[in-house]
């Protein structure tokens, strides 16, 4: 798998909220579009963005998940990190976008499938707030 698609990969990962099996619901839960989802099915998914990047070793990389397009090409080095996902992976009636729930799902899960950890499971992610 060449590097772009990892990067790729990762950054939905991260982007997605996904927790690893570890964590736990607290407080530090980051808020990754909850507001865009109208219709919930399952609960919020509690992202603890900074214990995530440092156990997945993502510290130092924020363009791999907060990236950037210029007409069509990744633009190396460049952060999206003050922009929603949704700005670009919602848009309606954009065939070019991925649908942003459908992009959280591939993503993250076939990352944590890649890399042989994280939850993979719906429920493993989306768990009731204790």
């Amino acid at each position: 798998m060449n590097t772009t698609v990892r990067q790729l990969i990762l950054l939905i990962l991260i982007s997605a909220g996904v927790l690893l099996p570890s964590f736990s619901f607290s407080d530090d839960c980051t808020n990754i579009d909850e507001a865009t989802f109208t219709e919930k099915r399952r609960p919020f998914v509690c992202f603890i963005h900074d214990e995530h990047n440092e156990k997945a070793g993502l510290e130092e990389d924020c363009a791999l998940c907060h990236h950037t397009y210029e007409e069509g090409k990744l633009v190396a080095d460049e952060s999206s990190e003050d922009m929603a996902c949704s700005e670009c992976h919602a848009k309606e009636n954009d065939p070019k976008q991925f649908e942003l729930t459908a992009t959280y799902h591939q993503r993250c899960r076939g990352c944590h499938l890649e890399k042989k950890e994280g939850p993979i499971t719906c429920g493993a992610c989306h768990k009731k707030a204790k």
